[in-house]
C-alpha cells in the first residue's frame, strides 16, 4: 500500500490488528475482521451478506490453515456455520482477498463471484506471451515499454522487472504455496479459487437482501470489482478507496497506465449518486466519498510533482534514485520501485518525460 514520504507516524487504521467483534453495519451486512501481515496492513475486512438461505462473504482472507482457523472461528462468533456459506465475492486478485475462496467451495459448493478479468499471476502467465523483445537506446522512447508488462511472465512476480529493477523476493514458504496452488497441489489449505460466474460492469448481485450493481474500478489491480447498493448507498469498495493510506499501484501488472486507470476508477465513484457508508478492505468504514477520493487523487497528484522536480534536479537517473526521493527510507525495495515506475510511466506516456535503456538493462527517465 502507498504512503508518502512526509506521511505522520501515527498508526494508520489499516495497520492494526483485527477485532473480535463481529460487527453489524447495515442491515444483513456485518464485518469480521481477519488478520494478515503484509506491507502496511495488519488485518482484512470480510464482510458477511446474510440472507434468508445462509450468508455471502466478501474477501475471506489469506490461505493457509492458521488463516482458516481465524476464518472459521469468526463464523462461529458469528453464529454461521460454515455449510451456510453459499457464496464467495472475490474484489481482487491479491492472495488476502481471494486467500480461502478456493476451500469454502471444496467444504460448501459455494459459488465464487469475482470480475470478468480475474486471473491469478499464473494464469496471465500461461495466457500471455513469453516475453518482448528488448529495445535500447535513444530512439527507444516511444517502443520501451510498449508491451503492457515486459516480463518474461513465466517467472511471475519473483522474474525481472520491466525497469531493470531486482526482483521480488518471496519467502520460501510463500513460493511452496504459490507453487502448489499453481499446479493444484494445494489440497485444502490452499486451493486454487475458480470462479464459477464472472461478472462484467453493471451486472447486478442480490446479495443480503439487497440490488449490488457490480462497479469495475482498475487501478489497484485489472480486475478491481467494487459493488454498489444504489437503493441504501452502500458502497463495498475493496482496496480501491481506503479510509487513511492508498493502495499500491503497481508498474507490474498488465495495464499499460494503471495511475490513469486509477484516476479514471476514482472519478467513476464520484459520479456515484447518494453514497452514505463505504465499506473498505482495510480499516474502518467511513463516510464522505467524494472527499475521500479528492484527497487520494491530490496525494498522487503531490507525487507527480517530486518526481517532475526530481527529474529536473537530477536529470536522467534510474527507477531506484526517484524511488528514494518518493518514498521514505524504509519503504524502499521493490514496492516502492514498482509504484515509481507507474508514476514515471504516467509522465511518460503524457509526454513530461522520456526514457531510455542503458547498456546494464536499466531504465533511466529524465525530462
Amino acid at each position: 500500500m502507498g504512503e508518502h514520504q512526509h506521511a505522520t507516524s501515527t498508526l494508520r487504521e489499516e495497520r492494526l490488528p483485527p477485532s473480535d467483534e463481529v460487527e453489524e453495519l447495515a442491515p444483513g451486512v456485518r464485518r469480521l475482521q481477519l488478520p494478515i501481515s503484509m506491507p502496511g496492513l495488519g488485518h482484512v475486512n470480510c464482510y458477511i451478506l446474510d440472507d434468508n438461505r445462509g450468508a455471502a462473504l466478501v474477501d475471506p482472507g489469506l490461505p493457509g490453515r492458521g488463516a482458516w482457523k481465524h476464518l472459521t472461528a469468526g463464523l462461529g462468533r458469528a453464529g454461521i456455520p460454515l455449510k451456510r456459506v453459499h457464496t464467495v465475492v472475490v474484489t481482487h486478485s491479491h492472495p488476502d482477498h481471494f486467500g480461502a475462496a478456493g476451500r469454502i467451495r471444496q467444504e460448501t459448493g459455494a459459488r465464487i463471484i469475482t470480475h470478468r478479468d480475474f486471473r491469478l499471476w499464473w494464469d496471465t502467465a500461461d495466457e500471455e506471451s513469453e516475453g518482448v523483445e528488448s529495445v535500447t537506446g535513444a530512439g527507444a522512447n516511444d517502443a520501451l515499454l510498449e508491451h503492457p508488462d515486459a516480463r518474461d511472465r513465466r517467472t511471475g512476480p519473483t522474474g525481472p522487472t520491466p525497469w531493470g529493477g531486482a526482483p521480488y523476493r518471496i519467502n520460501r514458504r510463500r513460493r511452496l504455496a504459490y507453487f502448489a496452488m499453481r499446479h493444484g497441489l494445494g489440497g485444502r489449505w490452499f486451493a486454487t479459487p475458480k470462479p464459477t460466474r464472472r461478472v462484467v460492469d453493471l451486472e447486478v448481485l442480490s446479495l443480503a437482501g439487497r440490488e449490488f450493481v457490480s462497479l469495475h474500478t482498475p487501478g489497484h489491480t485489472i480486475d478491481h470489482l467494487c459493488l454498489h447498493d444504489p437503493d441504501s448507498g452502500l458502497v463495498i469498495a475493496g482496496d480501491h478507496v481506503l479510509p487513511t493510506i492508498t493502495p499500491h499501484i503497481s508498474g507490474l501488472g498488465p495495464a499499460r497506465d494503471p495511475l490513469a486507470q486509477y484516476f479514471a476508477s476514482l472519478d467513476r465513484m464520484k459520479e456515484l449518486d447518494g453514497v452514505g457508508l463505504v465499506l473498505p478492505a482495510h480499516g474502518h468504514p467511513f463516510t464522505g466519498l467524494s472527499d475521500r477520493v479528492e484527497s487520494i487523487k491530490a496525494h498522487h497528484r503531490e507525487r507527480l510533482d517530486i518526481l517532475r522536480a526530481t527529474a529536473d534536479r537530477l536529470g536522467r537517473a534510474p527507477v531506484a534514485t526517484f524511488m528514494k526521493h518518493l518514498f521514505r527510507e524504509r519503504s524502499w525495495g521493490s514496492m516502492a520501485e514498482s509504484e515509481t515506475y507507474a508514476h514515471l510511466e504516467h509522465l511518460r506516456l503524457s509526454g513530461e518525460v522520456t526514457a531510455t535503456r542503458s547498456d546494464d538493462g536499466l531504465v533511466h527517465y529524465e525530462p
